[in-house]
């Protein structure tokens, strides 16, 4: 997996590209659990590069939207591919994240 974080106006985006899986999931905690650190109004995760998800990711990202929402952040995921969209919907997750298939960001 690939990361990377660009910062904008108020606004981080995080482009995620590969495998999110049990071993590349720490290094994605690690560097969502800093930008919720330095409490971001808005974080937008990229998924549309994102070949494979398992509970791992899933679950960062869900540690994610906890520590932005306690600080009264917003995490949006975008670029939610037919690939791993799937799996939201499965773990009932798609009414639980702010999900969109485009990469725009509001």
């Amino acid at each position: 997996m690939e990361f990377t974080r660009e910062d904008r106006d108020g606004l981080t985006l995080v482009r995620l590209t590969g495998e999110v899986d049990m071993r590349s999931s720490p290094e994605l905690r690690k560097g969502l659990l800093q930008v919720a650190k330095e409490s971001v109004p808005h974080v937008a995760v990229s998924l549309e590069h994102v070949t494979y998800i398992d509970s791992s990711g899933i679950a960062t990202l869900i540690e994610c939207l906890k520590n932005v929402s306690r600080y009264g952040g917003k995490l949006t995921l975008i670029g939610v591919n037919e690939d791993i969209y799937p799996v939201f919907e499965l773990a009932h997750l798609h009414d639980v994240f702010d999900l969109h298939r485009d990469v725009t960001i509001d």
